[in-house]
């Protein structure tokens, strides 16, 4: 097993190990974060109807040029998941870091999307 290999096994344990405590309720959906190489994804889903709710990522054409760092995109990615989510009639959500850590690029989104007004 490759140095990759073994990062992306513990990434998955970490997320399945919060996924046990964390889930999403029609009151109270979650917002997950997915974090790649180059890009960041995040959805609010409600886990009891097996919904997405609200989703951005730093693909659609309205963040991609925007240009910056990683980290500013993130921002804005926080930001438009908040707008959409609040959009949809969602206040407070529950935050799934989807077993990456709580720093850069992840802290970013939550801070964004936290001062777009979603209580977490």
């Amino acid at each position: 097993m490759s140095a990759t290999d073994t990062t992306r096994v513990a990434r998955i344990r970490r997320h399945v190990r919060i996924r046990k405590k964390v889930a999403g309720t029609p009151e109270q959906p979650r917002l997950a974060v997915f974090r790649s190489g180059q890009h960041i994804y995040a959805q609010v889903i409600d886990d009891r109807a097996g919904r997405t709710l609200a989703q951005a990522s730093d693909l659609e054409a309205a963040l991609r040029d925007g240009g910056g760092t990683k980290t500013d995109r993130a921002r804005q990615v926080g930001e438009l998941v908040a707008r959409r989510a609040k959009e949809a009639g969602l206040e407070t959500v529950v935050f799934d870091r989807g077993g990456f850590a709580y720093a850069g690029r992840v802290k970013a989104l939550a801070d964004a999307a936290r001062a777009e007004g979603l209580v977490f």
